[in-house]
């Protein structure tokens, strides 16, 4: 198996399972080097940087089926002396792997949390690079329309129909209370202005710059996270409407 690795052409051996003592003694003879225990996440994305192939048996294994990679090298790092693998100047340039060190658990927890909201953002621009501004301007927005829309129906839909409209304000209110501001009376006072300057941009001053425009700040959203947002919360709220009965901890 070893010469079948060197047949083809390998010069670095990478498996997920791991082997004995002597079959990695036998890979060193050969100046074969090799690492074990490789998850199965890993290994794909290993597969995947340098175009390779995983085979599940040395048989079905080509050079057509080999990865290729400029530098393999290992690094320890930190107080503990960890160690990891480096593979650099692989074929497929596009993968690439994020490290994150941090002084405890919570800060990587976040870190890591922070970097994969960043990262939502930028795939749904690349879906679709329509934006719409935030601070709350979205929303209110919408709730002015809204409310404009419920005067049309002179039933009880009207009720419902407000209701979302007030729903919708929940989310600049949130964001003055955050910021230190009286919700309440900087909400009326956003709103008055959109309908005055007809200006559907104005949203929460929350980082106190001095305008309420926040093409000025620069403060945007995607629009398709906007929508998944307001869509999602629909959804909750219809399917907790939906609930006709209550089971309380006395009944069992």
């Amino acid at each position: 198996m070893v010469q079948k690795c060197k047949d083809v052409g390998a010069t670095l051996v990478i498996c997920q399972w791991g082997f004995d003592d002597e079959a990695n003694h036998l890979l060193m003879h050969r100046n074969l080097p090799a690492v074990r225990w490789v998850g199965g996440v890993e290994l794909e994305l290993i597969a995947i940087a340098t175009g390779g192939r995983i085979v599940p048996r040395f048989q079905e294994l080509t050079p057509e089926k080999l990865g290729k990679a400029g530098l393999v090298r290992e690094k320890s790092f930190g107080t503990t002396k960890d160690r990891m693998l480096y593979i650099e100047h692989c074929a497929n340039s596009r993968a690439v792997t994020i490290f994150i060190r941090g002084g405890n658990k919570m800060m990587i927890d976040e870190t890591k949390r922070s970097i994969h909201d960043a990262l939502c953002v930028a795939r749904n621009l690349i879906r679709n690079n329509s934006i719409v501004y935030g601070g709350g301007s979205a929303e209110i927005s919408c709730s002015i329309a809204v409310e404009a829309a419920a005067d049309r129906y002179p039933g009880v839909e009207q009720y419902a129909i407000r209701a979302f409209a007030d729903a919708l304000d929940s989310i600049p209110m949130a964001l003055a209370e955050n910021s230190g501001l009286q919700c309440i009376e900087t909400l009326s006072a956003v709103k008055s202005q959109q309908i005055k300057e007809d200006n559907p941009y104005c949203g929460i001053d929350c980082n106190d710059v001095g305008t309420n425009d926040m093409r000025e700040q620069n403060v945007f959203e995607t629009l398709i996270g906007k929508q998944q947002q307001i869509l999602l919360a629909t959804q909750v709220v219809k399917m907790i409407l939906k609930i006709d009965d209550v089971i309380s901890p006395s009944d069992y």
